[in-house]
């Protein structure tokens, strides 16, 4: 099966505001590389703000948004997890939503002492609470994603709750990349009926976690990829590379 035609490049921030947390400042600024990362070609921005701040902050999610504003095309994407509560100066994840009004929510279930997100939602336990928030975000016109595993029931009943869009974990994909045996083979066998499924019932795919320039072309073979969302392993590119190249390099991926 071909790649997609284009496949939308939004650049996770979230490693750049953790460095710039080691020390007391504003250096890095986030919003700087934000902006060297649109003009080097990225299609958005993502961030995952946590009641610990322990990288993106309140604060940073509002300047992004306004960057994002001053720049056509380009999209803010606020991932997280839906029922992280204010916590000092923390507002709340779906306050932070509602005050910064992003193109795309992408709703994590994380807990909020998770190092970083493992799984997908499992909608047979999550989907009944998860509905009206959904609702309640498109509502203010935010279009919404679901972090899932590359399940199709799972899938179809993120359609039914009325999501957007899902993301698809990739980090078993990624893990299982490294040796690619026949584990491997039958694993992304598992992601290629996904996002087929996911095209079948017409709702949106996007990817993220653990991408990288030596497995995000073979994983672009899934049909119908709209956007993928890479962080950690662009930043670690950008200390070799500079960052305008580590993000045309992953932009030139998405594209071929």
């Amino acid at each position: 099966m071909n790649p997609s035609n284009n496949t939308a490049l939004s650049v996770n921030l979230n490693k750049i505001a953790l460095i710039r947390n080691s020390r007391p400042g504003n250096y890095p600024n986030v919003v700087s590389h934000g902006e060297v990362c649109i003009k080097a070609g990225a299609d958005g921005l993502t961030v995952h703000p946590r009641p610990d701040q322990r990288h993106i902050r309140p604060h940073d999610v509002y300047e992004l948004s306004e960057l994002v504003k001053s720049h056509a095309g380009i999209e803010f994407n606020i991932e997280g997890n839906p029922y992280a509560e204010s916590l000092g100066n923390f507002p709340g994840f779906i306050k932070l939503v509602h005050d910064a009004r992003p193109h795309q929510c992408t709703l994590v279930p994380d807990a909020n002492d998770q190092l970083t997100s493992d799984h997908g939602f499992d909608l047979k336990i999550a989907g009944k609470r998860l509905r009206p928030l959904i609702h309640e975000l498109q509502d203010i016109g935010v279009r919404v994603s679901l972090f899932m595993d590359p399940d199709v029931e799972q899938i179809s009943l993120a359609k039914e709750l009325g999501a957007d869009r899902i993301e698809l974990y990739t980090g078993p994909y990624a893990e299982a990349y490294k040796h690619r045996d026949e584990n491997f083979l039958t694993l992304f066998q598992t992601y290629l009926e996904a996002a087929i499924h996911a095209h079948k019932i017409g709702i949106g795919l996007n990817a993220g976690h653990d991408l990288n320039l030596e497995n995000l072309a073979h994983f672009r073979q899934v049909p119908a990829l709209l956007e993928v969302s890479i962080g950690h392993a662009l930043t670690v590119d950008a200390i070799a590379m500079g960052l305008p190249a580590a993000v045309q390099a992953y932009k030139k991926l998405c594209t071929i």
